[in-house]
């Protein structure tokens, strides 16, 4: 073997060694809580389909929504077209994402088909068209939630519109709206106009409940303020507020000052009490304030106040 070859070999064996130190797998325990919470996540999103939208001809967008116009129109049950169209997207995201999330993915496509298979027979709760959209959408909203929090998704679309999103002008985003509006516009042919319409009530609320699902109902916010007298209004927040700061150098680029700044995060009903204590200390400070989705580690935990 030559020098060369040497290196070449010392190098791939490093490589290997930092993949499976960058890649550690994942313990029994977080497997089994994954599996858990995915599976309840499924069997809700299930009970929101088969329970309340689909009894009363409402759909929801993505695969799903196609799905449900093709299982009225063929009488193939829902679980048949939700596995079967869903499965292409598994293999995307395999390469998209990775293999953790295909796995989940694909674990939550299973359960879900099963339990809409078995729940079918079900009666639908309630026959009141607007209660069914709204419950329906926030169950399914608290379904997809979940398992996307725990890394796996209940629907290819989103994995379909990162993909063109290489190849097309559009966000993610966009390319998510153009299918969704053209899915749940589709659902005026199959079914009704009124139903439509309601099947964009259905989708909004399930929109915005994925994002309480995935977020929580305890909003963190960060704060970032400026100020001469950082050091005084950091003390201030930590014997007011009970919460930890950070001190910052920063350097003005029009002035070229230095500047201390302060960051913090806290929650939506501290927010008012630190705008207060800002403008107590310094009416002219620099204050932003933005909400951020999850907070882990640090000091976050508030200190008792006496």
């Amino acid at each position: 073997m030559s020098r060369t070859q040497e290196i070449s070999s010392i190098d791939q064996q490093n490589a290997a060694i930092m993949t499976k130190i960058q890649h550690k797998g994942l313990t029994k325990k977080k497997i089994f809580q994954r599996m858990l919470i995915i599976t309840l996540g499924a069997v809700i999103m299930s009970v929101g389909l088969e329970i309340f939208l689909v009894p009363n001809q409402v759909i929801d967008g993505g695969i799903t929504g196609i799905s449900i116009m093709l299982s009225f129109l063929t009488g193939w049950k829902l679980g048949v077209f939700l596995f079967l169209f869903n499965i292409p997207f598994i293999f995307l995201g395999y390469k998209q994402i990775g293999k953790t999330f295909a796995l989940s993915t694909l674990y939550g496509i299973v359960i879900l088909s099963i339990a809409t298979t078995i729940l079918h027979p079900v009666p639908a709760f309630t026959q009141d068209i607007l209660l069914a959209t709204v419950f329906g959408g926030i169950l399914l909203g608290v379904g997809v939630g979940l398992v996307i929090r725990y890394g796996g998704s209940l629907d290819g679309t989103e994995i379909l519109a990162i993909l063109f999103n290489n190849k097309l002008p559009f966000s993610v985003g966009e390319i998510i709206m153009f299918f969704n509006l053209f899915i749940l516009g589709s659902a005026g042919f199959v079914f009704s106009w009124d139903r439509a319409m309601y099947s964009l009530i259905a989708y909004f609320v399930a929109y915005k409940t994925i994002d309480i699902t995935i977020t929580g109902l305890d909003e963190s916010k960060s704060v970032w303020i400026i100020s001469d007298n950082a050091s005084q209004i950091g003390n201030t927040i930590m014997d007011r507020l009970g919460r930890g700061v950070t001190f910052l150098n920063g350097e003005g680029a029009y002035s070229g000052d230095e500047k201390k700044v302060i960051f913090c995060v806290i929650n939506r009903l501290e927010e008012a009490k630190l705008k207060e204590i800002v403008t107590e200390n310094d009416q002219n400070a620099f204050l932003a304030v933005a909400d951020i989705a999850e907070v882990r580690g640090g000091r976050f935990k508030k200190r008792d106040i006496h």
